[in-house]
């Protein structure tokens, strides 16, 4: 498949190493951004300069948008000069953003009225996932779709799964964002603890991950966690983000999610004391507060 060519939109702190990992892939990727400096970084790589999201897209033979949100998500598909104006029929569309499921259900439906194929494939992993070409991809759509997608998957993860009709990728990725938000406050609270009965932390958290209480979490946040460097890899703003759709679609499903809805506080209540831009681990910062450490 890099005979394909290749339209991303969205050169962000995941979206960038992606498109890196398909150049060196051997496709050729022309990307499109809001901050231009994120496309010379990709062009300085390899990559082409799209100039606009039309211009990206004209020739492509599969497009991928990794923006932040639900309606950046609708403006750069069904926005004037998007993606559905300016692809040609029968490319394949890839959504790798996080946004709510009804969303991706609609632009699925918008995209087969353009004779465009569109998958949903939010990705979990970080930053650190993205860099490392080893992102769990989940997917909603046609199998026939997804499987014509495969080889650009297993560029840039280790997990692509096909996990229902459209939608369903999304779905799967709001059940990701619950039990990472989870697994990072009980990490936070197990340091808060552990420090506070003066156990050595990297002795306890070597032990902690050898056994049942072992994570990727854990083995990926937790040494950043102990010397409290913040630095985003995934940002509180949008686990917040994320933590809107959990609570939202559990809502609407009339399904429980207690300790779910405790850690969606934590995180806002993160964000809304102007910690939106540091990475979701700093969670920690809410359990020293409530420690009164």
């Amino acid at each position: 498949m890099p005979d394909k060519k290749i339209a991303f939109i969205g050169l962000g702190i995941m979206g960038l190493p992606m498109a890196v990992n398909l150049v060196r892939a051997g496709y050729t990727v022309t990307g499109h951004n809001r901050s231009p400096e994120r496309v010379d970084a990709l062009v300085a790589e390899g990559g082409l300069r799209g100039g606009s999201v039309a211009g990206a897209v004209a020739d492509a033979d599969v497009v991928i948008t990794m923006v932040p949100d639900s309606p950046d998500v609708e403006e750069v598909m069904l926005g004037d000069g998007g993606v559905f104006d300016s692809a040609k029929p029968g490319t394949l569309v890839i959504d790798m953003s996080t946004i709510r499921p009804d969303v991706s259900r609609g632009i699925a439906e918008a995209g087969a009225e353009k004779d465009l194929r569109v998958l949903d494939a939010p990705v979990s992993g970080g930053e650190a996932g993205a860099v490392e070409a080893k992102l769990s991809i989940m997917v909603g759509g046609e199998q026939e779709d997804f499987d014509a997608a495969r080889l650009v998957f297993d560029v840039l993860g280790t997990t692509p799964v096909l996990v229902g009709p459209s939608g369903s990728g999304q779905t799967v990725k709001a059940a990701n964002q619950l039990i990472v938000a989870g697994n990072i406050q009980l990490l936070a609270e197990a340091l808060v603890f552990l420090e506070a009965h003066g156990v050595d932390t990297e002795s306890g958290l070597e032990v902690l991950g050898g056994g049942l209480a072992g994570s990727t979490v854990l083995q990926r946040k937790g040494a950043a966690m102990r010397g409290r460097d913040f630095a985003p890899g995934f940002r509180i703003a949008l686990h917040d983000k994320d933590m809107r759709i959990v609570t939202d679609s559990a809502r609407t499903a009339g399904v429980a999610i207690p300790l779910g809805a405790q850690v969606a506080q934590s995180v806002a209540s993160l964000k809304n004391q102007g910690h939106g831009g540091l990475d979701h681990s700093a969670l920690l910062k809410i359990i020293e507060q409530l420690s009164g450490r």
